[in-house]
């Protein structure tokens, strides 16, 4: 595989990381937080003007022709900041389906406001009973003449209560946890029936719990076959885990820097604590955990287009695996210089 970066890439990965650093230090962060949005507009039109919004969409419908490279580009540098903005709820789970599933006169109506800055998305699929299980599904989508009537109940909706549109997974037919007669269905944010209760994450993001009450759905909103949506959902959860492995590479970077920069300035018993020989081997830890993980996130990005299943879930699984070690290991070094300077 071939992990170095085209120009064009390496452009994308400057301007993203330049404007990070510019617009959005800790300061900004907690300014941001305080919007009425829980994030911030002016940010989110920025990301329009720079085409990050538009990045993975194909250039027939309005995008940039960017692919899982781009995304990976994107979610590291956001990563290093930690942004508040819906960029993963609508760039990446919601055109997850939209790519792999919508109609092209669904996509010809919904990529180019969301390209544009003037449209949010969100993807409502988990429920308070189904924990990891995304085929456990008791949201109901009942036939209403040629369209749906759906009820049910949707727990941790990533944005949901900011998005424009809501694409809610919903049972059209069999049990609760039966893997086929699941559909996929696109519900306005105001739409009758749908009410909406946001909150904070424990990250600083913002999440919604979801209630539908014979909340129509028009048959030119439903997104593919209503029966057979849940392959799709289990593909974009992939890719959606790939896109998270690079975010956390991203947070990892800024801490392994902030640390070097700590260990630079902070004094202890007389003498720059960088100078210490154990907290040169623990600051070296951080480096080859980060790398580590780093290489990780490439192999699952290279590996998000993988038609076999199996292939694609182990190198998800194996890019999770190492990168959850990694954080519990990065965690350690840092508390270790802390404690040292502290002492």
């Amino acid at each position: 595989m071939d992990f170095d970066l085209s120009e064009e890439q390496r452009l994308l990965k400057d301007s993203v990381e330049r404007l990070i650093l510019e617009r959005y230090g800790f300061d900004h962060r907690r300014k941001y937080q305080t919007e009425e949005a829980g994030f911030s507009e002016a940010m989110w039109a920025r990301y329009a003007e720079l085409g990050l919004l538009g990045l993975p969409f194909s250039q027939a419908h309005g995008g940039f022709g960017g692919g899982a490279v781009e995304t990976m580009i994107v979610m590291e540098a956001f990563g290093q900041a930690l942004i508040l903005e819906p960029y993963f709820a609508t760039v990446v789970l919601a055109r997850g389906i939209l790519r792999h599933r919508a109609s092209e006169a669904q996509k010809a109506e919904l990529i180019p406001p969301i390209a544009e800055g003037r449209m949010k998305l969100a993807f409502a699929y988990a429920e308070p009973q189904s924990r990891y299980d995304l085929f456990d599904v008791q949201t109901g989508a009942e036939k209403d003449g040629d369209g749906w009537m759906l009820s049910g109940t949707k727990g941790l909706v990533l944005h949901g209560e900011a998005a424009d549109r809501i694409v809610v997974s919903a049972r059209t037919a069999g049990g609760s946890r039966d893997n086929n007669g699941i559909g996929l269905f696109l519900v306005a944010g105001d739409a009758p029936g749908l009410r909406r209760r946001g909150y904070p994450t424990q990250d600083g993001l913002r999440a919604a719990e979801i209630t539908l009450e014979n909340v129509r759905v028009e048959p030119a909103d439903v997104i593919g076959d209503p029966a057979g949506a849940l392959p799709i959902i289990f593909r974009v959860a992939d890719e959606a885990a790939g896109a998270l492995c690079a975010e956390a590479v991203g947070c990892f970077a800024e801490m392994h820097s902030i640390t070097l920069k700590y260990l630079k300035t902070r004094e202890q018993f007389g003498t720059i604590i960088g100078s210490f020989q154990v907290l040169q081997h623990r600051a070296v830890d951080m480096f080859v955990e980060l790398e580590q993980s780093r290489s990780m996130a490439m192999y699952v990005t290279m590996m998000a287009g993988e038609g076999n299943t199996t292939e694609r879930e182990r190198a998800i699984s194996a890019a999770k695996a190492q990168i959850g070690q990694s954080a519990k290991a990065r965690s350690a070094s840092s508390r270790s210089s802390s404690m040292v300077a502290s002492a």
